[in-house]
């Protein structure tokens, strides 16, 4: 609430002045009440109408911005301001459709409206429609030439089209216009980037990071870059800063939880892959993450479901099924699993590897063990070396789980002794055998 006195003059000029002003600090609601305080007359004006629900738009007030817009466009059908300002609504609102007819009724009204020309490129940019983009932004810089939204996607219309050298010539213009302006840099050092020149790259994020030091997305291309410049430390905190900045977005905690994983931050890693799959459950390497974490601290019920939702969203690896049926016999014992077993072995070809391998825990879970020695002969005939390690490490659970520690543990030695890094079960095997004193070190 703006505090009483704060705003001693009532001039519509001194009160739209002190609007802008709260604008600037993006104090949206504090700036609405000024408008009380203009006159009657001027403010029942369509300009002071229009500006009014372009901040109600802006405070994410939509209803009362659209009413108003609504209104205006049902007096004067050709008011270009208040189809703009719809149109943005319906943008937010993620209504495209609508979006993209009121910006060609717009056109229609005034071929040279530059804002809903980049508008309607921005939308046709995003479908991966450049010709069409393309258009709108050249129409656009016909009429204003120095306009920064038409330039920068004009640039990134020719980057796309593997136009670096266009591309380049019109950052280079908005960098000339626009020093200040952040995402200008930022623009330009995703074209370096994908040219191959990370040095140009960062320099010019370190740029934009002074001019806009809280901005999720220049951390995350200038962690990005670092990171392909292999200076891992420094890209992990440039990555951690954007957690910081914006702890409820998902995509830097894919970064940092396994980096963490690699710098052997284990627990680290594990509250961020559970970040992760708060934050967006529909990206299964955050599940698969905290499953193999909560495995390795024997959280087994834990460690289940997240492999269970793990499988359910990546359904062609075959092995997400077993560990979540290995977890679940741990959890709670060897029949719980029965029926989840069953259905994943019959999703598996009968003459694979998998089913039988899916075959040997859905018969422990019955306690019926006549396939082991079956699947001992089939590791020992195996030639495929990742084969061979992985069916080593799953007779390792299966004799763990039958409770022969000893058959386990010759087993999980024998699936490290092969050496296969790229498999999987490589790291959980690992710690299973550290956790049992059996590390070579």
């Amino acid at each position: 609430m703006v505090p009483a006195g704060l705003f001693a003059q009532n001039t519509t000029a001194s009160i739209l002045q002190d609007v802008f002003a709260l604008l600037a600090q993006a104090r949206y609601d504090d700036a609405i009440i000024l408008f009380d305080r203009i006159d009657q007359a001027e403010a029942g004006t369509v300009q002071m109408r229009l500006l009014r629900a372009s901040v109600l738009s802006s405070a994410g007030r939509m209803n009362e911005a659209r009413a108003i817009a609504e209104a205006v466009s049902s007096e004067n059908p050709n008011n270009t301001d208040a189809l703009y300002i719809l149109s943005t609504i319906e943008a937010v609102q993620g209504r495209s459709r609508e979006q993209r007819a009121l910006l060609e009724r717009i056109i229609g009204i005034d071929n040279q409206h530059v804002d809903a020309l980049t508008d309607l490129g921005r939308i046709y940019l995003e479908a991966s429609q450049t010709r069409n983009a393309a258009q709108y932004f050249d129409r656009a810089l016909a009429v204003a030439p120095n306009n920064l939204d038409a330039l920068l996607g004009r640039a990134r219309v020719y980057r796309l089209d593997r136009d670096p050298n266009r591309s380049e010539a019109l950052y280079n213009q908005a960098v000339s216009l626009y020093p200040n302006q952040a995402d200008v840099y930022q623009e330009r050092a995703r074209l370096y980037r994908g040219m191959g020149f990370p040095v140009q790259a960062l320099a010019d994020l370190d740029k934009a990071k002074s001019l806009d030091p809280y901005s999720y997305w220049i951390a995350i291309d200038r962690a990005s870059t670092l990171l392909d410049m292999n200076r891992k430390e420094e890209s992990f905190e440039e990555f951690q800063r954007a957690v910081n900045i914006d702890p409820d977005f998902f995509l830097a905690y894919a970064y940092t939880a396994g980096m963490k994983d690699e710098f052997g931050d284990y627990d680290g890693a594990a509250k961020d892959y559970e970040a992760l799959t708060k934050l967006n459950p529909e990206y299964p390497y955050g599940f698969e993450g905290l499953a193999f974490h909560k495995m390795r601290t024997g959280n087994w019920a834990e460690a289940r479901d997240a492999f269970v939702e793990t499988y359910r969203q990546l359904p062609d690896e075959w092995y997400y099924g077993i560990l979540a049926g290995i977890c679940w016999m741990k959890a709670v014992d060897q029949t719980a699993p029965r029926q989840y077993l069953t259905t994943a072995m019959n999703r598996q070809n009968r003459d694979s590897i998998e089913y039988f391998l899916y075959r040997l825990f859905y018969d422990l879970s019955g306690r019926v063990t006549a396939g082991e020695n079956d699947m001992v002969l089939r590791a020992d005939r195996e030639t495929n070396q990742e084969t061979k390690a992985r069916i080593l490490f799953y007779l390792g659970y299966y004799y763990d789980i039958r409770g022969s520690q000893t058959l386990a543990n010759r087993y999980f030695q024998q699936s490290r002794d092969l050496n296969q890094r790229n498999i999987p079960e490589w790291r959980l095997n690992e710690w299973v055998l550290e956790a049992r004193g059996l590390l070579p070190y």
